[in-house]
């Protein structure tokens, strides 16, 4: 089994948490999607990060069913509740943390075009989704210390990937300021070692 995956991908990042967390080793494949004679579109007809290549050679994406894959292949350290409306409710947690990620993602592909050709109403329109998603994820975390009410499951994986994918591309959005609870979550995370060690590398440290 191999890992095929970007380390400044959130959603690459997410799968590799999910393979700290249950204890599974697989190794790494860095492959970059959007380079000049990429491999990813050999492994993904999409083009796209994370796959995971099986031993027999079948691969698997995108992260929601890589994760699924890896929970259901190792009883260690459950991510995904076994009761449906459990995992339902996680889920949606995931949906929203990597819709949120997928804004992101375009804003940060448009601003890589040349500036007059980029569109500044298709930047606020990617904008206004990120800022509805925070404040539904803050509304529905409330108090409660993980995402689900009573454990870590993978929507707090998916959420603390979603915040800290943030912190990197869009600081000026101070997300802590206006949702302290988000702020505490992403603190419990990263006394996490599968979040200490999944940290992309720093923007001076990345490949083209």
């Amino acid at each position: 089994m191999k890992l095929i995956a970007s380390l400044t991908s959130p959603y690459a990042r997410k799968v590799r948490i999910v393979l700290a967390e249950k204890k599974i080793d697989c190794p790494l494949q860095e492959a970059l999607p959007w380079v000049e004679g990429t491999t990813v579109p050999e492994h993904n007809p999409l083009g796209k990060v994370p796959v995971l290549e099986l031993d027999d050679g079948t691969t698997l994406y995108d992260s929601r069913v890589i994760v699924e894959y890896l929970d259901n292949i190792s009883p260690v350290s459950r991510i995904l509740p076994q009761e449906n409306r459990p995992l339902i409710n996680t889920r949606r947690w995931e949906a929203l943390a990597d819709g949120i990620c997928d804004a992101m993602v375009a804003i940060v592909l448009e601003r890589r075009r040349p500036a007059d050709k980029q569109m500044p109403e298709w930047i606020e329109r990617q904008q206004g989704k990120i800022e509805r998603g925070l404040a539904a994820l803050s509304h529905d975390l409330g108090d409660r210390q993980w995402c689900n009410g009573v454990s870590y499951s993978l929507a707090d994986i998916a959420v603390g990937v979603c915040l800290a994918y943030l912190d990197v591309h869009a600081p000026q959005l101070a997300w802590r300021e206006l949702y302290p609870n988000l702020a505490a979550l992403l603190e419990r995370l990263f006394t996490r070692q599968s979040f200490i060690d999944t940290q992309p590398p720093a923007p001076a440290e990345r490949a083209a």
